[in-house]
């Protein structure tokens, strides 16, 4: 009467023409960054729309840039479209943010008259632009690394058309 359906099968994620999502890269300490990031991003949002309508756009906009680099970072988009350097517009994403929420929450600080929304959103807007330093600090320190050990692979060269002299 009732048949089951047969389940599609499960191609693997680096040879698929979709948007499948990596779950791995969920459980990862970009993926919970990123998590985390989404989730104080709207938090603020709420707290700002519930005070302090003035700012909320910042929070708005800062939680869709986030979700995009989610969605990328997810989906291992970056891995298929490599013409653009995605640590790169990451660091920036996350130095923009910082910047941007520390000056909202020091704003919403000054101007909030101890409203508990304001006093919310300024609170959760500190939180989140520490988590978006840490976030700083991760890419930095993992783009070093990289560099490091690229430098390190490749044979050293002089300035006398790649010969060197011992």
């Amino acid at each position: 009467m009732f048949q089951r359906e047969k389940e599609p099968e499960v191609q693997d994620s680096s040879e698929a023409p979709g948007f499948l999502l990596d779950k791995s890269f969920l459980r990862s300490r970009k993926g919970i960054l990123l998590g985390a990031e989404l989730v104080l991003c709207v938090i603020v949002f709420i707290c700002l729309v519930a005070s302090l309508s003035s700012y909320m756009a910042a929070a708005l906009l800062e939680s869709f840039i986030t979700l995009a680099f989610l969605f990328v970072y997810g989906t291992r988009f970056h891995q298929r479209f490599s013409a653009l350097n995605w640590p790169c517009m990451d660091f920036l994403r996350c130095v923009s943010a910082v910047i941007i929420f520390l000056v909202v929450s020091i704003a919403v600080v000054a101007r909030g008259e101890g409203e508990a929304g304001a006093v919310a959103a300024a609170l959760f807007g500190f939180v989140l632009t520490a988590v978006f330093s840490y976030d700083v600090y991760e890419i930095y320190h993992t783009e070093r690394m990289q560099q490091d050990l690229a430098s390190q692979s490749e044979p050293s060269t002089s300035r006398n058309g790649g010969c060197t002299l011992n």
